[in-house]
């Protein structure tokens, strides 16, 4: 079988704090790209100074039609 990939970023807020995410936005995007068909296989985040959080990445997957 062969797959397509995606990756999906979500920056995170707050410069001063950092780490703030959205996780409505992020649960939308994924039931979203849910329902074309794909798949999350992964999450991770990026970090800035100090291990704050700057992105959450997800990669998701799905079969090559």
């Amino acid at each position: 079988m062969k797959w397509e990939y995606m990756t999906l970023m979500l920056p995170a807020s707050g410069l001063i704090l950092g780490g703030k995410i959205d996780a409505q936005k992020l649960t939308d995007r994924l039931n979203q790209r849910g329902s074309e068909g794909w798949e999350l296989v992964a999450v991770f985040d990026t970090n800035m100074l100090e291990g704050k959080t700057r992105d959450v990445i997800a990669v998701l997957k799905r079969p090559v039609e």
